[in-house]
């Protein structure tokens, strides 16, 4: 059995016991998070929602909150002594997945 839910302007693919990884969600570590935007619901039959599926939900454990590899953009301009550089690092939450309440 496997969802489709909502998160983070995305929509994410989840199956029980399956870490994914989200846009950060304002939770500690250990904390039980519940996701109730749910697109899909597959099993023995398919439920698709308009826009949600009613009545399910999603439920998992925070198990980490850190930040990506960094991502450096370099713009230059040849012969005009023009650089910039930038670095950035995408914050991200690891949910571990618990249960798929239909």
């Amino acid at each position: 059995m496997y969802a489709i839910i909502k998160t983070g302007g995305k929509q994410v693919k989840v199956e029980v016991g399956q870490p994914i990884y989200i846009e950060k969600l304002d939770a500690e570590e250990g904390t039980k998070v519940s996701f109730d935007e749910v697109i899909l619901l597959s099993g023995d039959s398919v439920k698709v929602g308009t826009p949600f599926v009613t009545g399910a939900t999603v439920e998992g454990t925070v198990e980490k909150q850190g930040r990506q590899k960094k991502v450096v953009t370099f713009k230059y301009k040849r012969r005009k002594d023009t650089h910039r550089k930038q670095g950035h690092r995408q914050p991200y939450t690891r949910v571990m997945i618990d249960a798929i309440n239909a």
